[in-house]
């Protein structure tokens, strides 16, 4: 008897049936899971942490003022959050400076040479403003798309072994920034931190990609996932900066537009703190006929004696359709 799986083929014997079909017979066997943790009932003492089902909307929001300093010790109660006009039942309250899995997704196309040492910059703050506990790793591009393993490992704590790498690559060849992206958004499927970001340094432009924007754009609004840019912009004919902003904006993230050195170092540690000065909300969205369309999200913030409050949040998803098989990931760097 000879099993087919993939490229392997593995011969079995007849007295390995048995075996075989006890085996069979244990994988069919649906697997039941514990029910997610609960909310403490209104007033209970402490932050809320909740472990929650694969069904979960997690919500990263950022709270101001009207002088635009962060709000934090808003609770619970403070939040409500809206789903195509429904209001949700929040099963998920978070308010720590919890780790991120982060992807950097640097440019090293031709038309970057020139501000190579702007791109080392903006990643090394960064690396060294992030929780220490972050998950980081770098996806590198031009006309390829590889992904840096750092260390031999796919993620990496260490904020010098991240700058390292960065400043050993070469500016070279034409620009793949889509597919880049898109790998990076299938990375962060490995992470194991709840929260997760991307951080695209780049001019924005694009001419040797497979995918072309709209994909990038749903694969992102179908991810959890926030997405800064760090937009770097020169004389180049090809440069796309919008293309960034709008990709930044419909997933929570924000775009910048550095002058200087000084200046992208100062971003990417505002980054770093703005990934670390939020609130998660969560929730589990109701089941639909067309549980692939896209979802508008509303998040409503009061407190008393507060003033106004600033919210900010991605204003929708996709919902995930797990039907679709996981993409493969990119190639390694040698």
């Amino acid at each position: 008897m000879t099993l087919n799986c993939g490229p392997c083929r593995l011969a079995l014997y007849p007295c390995c049936y048995a075996l075989v079909a006890l085996l069979l017979a244990c994988c069919m066997t649906p697997v039941v899971f514990p029910q997610s943790q609960q909310l403490p009932p209104p007033g209970a003492a402490g932050s809320a942490t909740i472990s929650v089902n694969s069904d979960l909307v997690a919500l990263p929001v950022r709270v101001t003022d009207s002088n635009g300093n962060i709000v934090s010790g808003l609770t619970l109660e403070d939040f409500r959050v809206f789903e195509d006009g429904r209001q949700q039942k929040l099963t998920l309250f978070q308010q720590e400076d919890s780790p991120v899995t982060v992807g950097l997704i640097v440019d090293h196309s031709r038309s970057m040479g020139p501000k190579l040492a702007e791109v080392t910059a903006a990643v090394s703050a960064f690396a060294h403003s992030s929780n220490p506990q972050d998950e980081m790793f770098v996806v590198d591009f031009n006309d390829d798309v590889w992904l840096q393993m750092l260390g031999g490992k796919p993620f990496t704590h260490s904020a010098d072994d991240l700058e390292k790498e960065i400043a050993a690559v070469s500016a070279r060849g034409r620009t793949a920034l889509y597919d880049a992206v898109a790998e990076g958004l299938n990375h962060l499927r490995f992470g194991h931190c709840e929260k997760k970001a991307l951080i695209i340094v780049s001019d924005g432009g694009d001419n040797a990609s497979h995918q072309n924007f709209s994909q990038v754009l749903a694969a992102a609004q179908r991810s959890q996932v926030l997405v800064y840019s760090i937009i770097l912009e020169g004389d180049g004919q090809e440069e796309n900066p919008g293309v960034l902003r709008r990709l930044s904006k419909s997933t929570g993230g924000i775009s910048y537009s550095p002058g200087s050195a000084e200046t992208i170092r100062s971003i990417s540690a505002l980054i770093a703190r703005d990934l670390r000065d939020q609130y998660t909300l969560g929730f589990a969205p109701e089941k639909t006929a067309n549980d692939a369309s896209f979802r508008k999200i509303q998040v409503k913030v009061s407190a008393s004696g507060r003033g106004k409050l600033h919210v900010r949040y991605r204003p929708g998803y996709f919902a995930v359709d797990t039907s679709q098989p996981a993409p493969q990931s990119a190639k390694v760097a040698p």
